[in-house]
């Protein structure tokens, strides 16, 4: 009989215990959900975060991201490159950046060693000259001018152990970078001091050339300005060393507002 007894009383226990554990674990469980949103929360998208309160700098805003995110990209990979380029480097270039027209490789003179495509449809109409000191290592533009359009070249130098070695020129049309833009003919790209790219833009390319921009950049990075009687909405973008400006026809002439928001 105290056998059975015990028997009974250690599975009393028993039961007792499971009772014990299944109420600590609701507890816990509980306890997680409860602080679950705290410690893990739940990814949430801000939409709202970054609204534009001024349609100008808005409406420029979405024209130019789909053309500057893939021009500072470009940017970076010739940047990022020190050394002479194999195939394996053009390869990739041509994939990522299906626009650009040229690729050209020189020595340390000068002499273009490496060109594609060999018998390109827009020539060099004039030597390019990159002007700068090879040692600080910059990356630098030249725009070609041709009957055909412009060429925008962007270019920095290889060295082989410590030594100058020459340059790495990539270049492509602006009109070709303009088409990634939603609403291409809305936008258009200022090069200070050299020409105004745009595709099928009612502008007066020579006025707003006029326009003092070598003084205005040296103050300020975004703005508006009047040409004629238009109003445009601008903002400078830095290619390596040099200053481009997008530009577009205001939507709100006179609103300039009091601060400017790039995500990119």
């Amino acid at each position: 009989m105290k056998y059975i007894l015990l028997s009974l009383l250690a599975a009393a226990m028993l039961l007792g215990g499971c009772s014990v554990w299944d109420t600590t674990a609701e507890v816990t469980k509980d306890s997680w959900n409860s602080t679950k949103e705290f410690v893990d929360p739940p990814p949430e998208i801000d939409t709202e975060r970054y609204q534009f309160t001024n349609p100008n700098q808005e409406k420029l805003a979405k024209l130019i991201a789909p053309v500057d995110g893939p021009l500072t990209s470009l940017s970076q990979f010739v940047d990022n490159t020190d050394t002479l380029p194999g195939v394996d480097w053009l390869d990739l270039l041509r994939a990522r950046y299906p626009w650009v027209n040229r690729v050209l490789v020189t020595d340390e003179e000068g002499t273009i060693i490496f060109m594609q495509p060999e018998l390109p449809v827009k020539k060099i109409t004039k030597p390019l000259i990159f002007k700068g000191v090879w040692r600080s290592i910059k990356l630098l533009t030249v725009v070609d001018y041709s009957e055909l359009g412009a060429e925008l070249y962007i270019g920095r130098p290889y060295f082989k152990d410590v030594s100058f070695s020459g340059l790495i020129g990539v270049g492509f049309d602006p009109r070709a970078l303009l088409r990634l833009s939603p609403n291409p003919s809305e936008l258009i790209i200022i090069h200070p001091g050299g020409g105004v790219w745009s595709i099928g833009a009612d502008i007066d390319e020579e006025a707003i050339m006029a326009v003092p921009w070598e003084e205005i950049l040296k103050e300020d990075v975004h703005g508006e300005i009047k040409v004629g009687e238009k109003y445009y909405t601008w903002l400078t973008r830095y290619v390596g060393e040099d200053q481009y400006v997008y530009a577009t026809e205001s939507v709100d002439p006179g609103n300039t507002g009091s601060s400017w928001y790039w995500p990119f």
